[in-house]
């Protein structure tokens, strides 16, 4: 039976504009009506131009910011965070992964002590298992132990993003809510990002929300794209089904408008560059 880890039915995002001095208050509606499910261990890209509403959406889902209507469920349960805050088992199951690495974490906190906060916040887990923990993980992002005592400034664009994730990955949650994860970072550090957010995919059984506007990025991880036009969910379906053959007027006019990289080219020759390095 397939399981669906996140699920949202006509949520809308609404938002109050005030009206100066003379004119009268309006609401703005950035969300409109978006309707969508994630089965597990799947991707679901979310695509738009800027001011589309996808980052609205996916702050929505990641449970930073609660729905005007609709409804958000997160493992068959609905979820409203306005009627009722999200306890720690709900905070471990959602964690999000934002645009810029460096902004997202704090300058004066060494990295393991960034790594260590959720749990110190959210479990009850002695000092040495979340020091054990935390090194762990950066293993498994692909860093080494000795940086856990490193500050942020210290790494590259690329390391504090693998950061980020090892920090998102903490509480084993369910869902990565990724904003743009890679947008920052030049092509070569983009594949690399790309093909270590697959291998946790895969060893975790991990459900992604990936919110981009790359077409080239999302062709490489999506299983299935939804495309968002002024709040409006305008066409969705599998990668293939969107890519080969756009329906809708305004998905036609955003691949005809972006320049697409080829991302398989680029792990290729990132591949090739590991495999000659090694051999030296």
């Amino acid at each position: 039976m397939t399981e669906i880890v996140v699920e949202g039915v006509a949520l809308t995002q609404d938002y109050l504009i005030p009206g100066g001095m003379f004119g009268k208050a309006r609401t703005l509606r950035a969300v409109k009506g978006a309707s969508f499910a994630v089965e597990k261990g799947k991707t679901l890209a979310i695509v738009g131009e800027s001011g589309s509403g996808k980052s609205t959406l996916a702050r929505i889902i990641a449970l930073i910011d609660h729905q005007s209507g609709g409804a958000l469920k997160i493992a068959g349960e609905e979820v409203d965070i306005a009627r009722r805050k999200p306890d720690h088992a709900l905070r471990s199951k959602v964690q999000m992964v934002f645009q810029n690495p460096y902004g997202s974490l704090n300058p004066r906190q060494k990295i393991g002590d960034v790594l260590m906060e959720p749990l110190l916040l959210n479990t009850t887990l002695p000092a040495a298992e979340r020091r054990a923990r935390a090194e762990a993980m950066l293993v498994k992002v692909g860093l080494a132990p000795e940086h856990f005592n490193r500050y942020p400034h210290m790494f590259s664009g690329g390391q504090r993003q693998r950061i980020a994730i090892a920090r998102a990955l903490m509480l084993n949650p369910a869902l990565l809510v990724l904003d743009e994860p890679v947008s920052a970072l030049d092509l070569s550090v983009q594949a690399q990002v790309l093909n270590l957010l697959a291998d946790l995919q895969e060893e975790f059984g991990l459900t992604y929300v990936f919110i981009s506007h790359d077409l080239s990025v999302v062709r490489y991880i999506a299983d299935d794209v939804m495309v968002m036009h002024k709040g409006e969910v305008v066409e969705q379906g599998t990668r293939d089904e969107i890519f080969s053959n756009p329906r809708h007027p305004y998905t036609q006019q955003l691949f005809a408008a972006t320049p697409v990289t080829d991302i398989a080219a680029i792990r290729a020759r990132v591949e090739r560059r590991k495999a000659l390095l090694a051999a030296r």
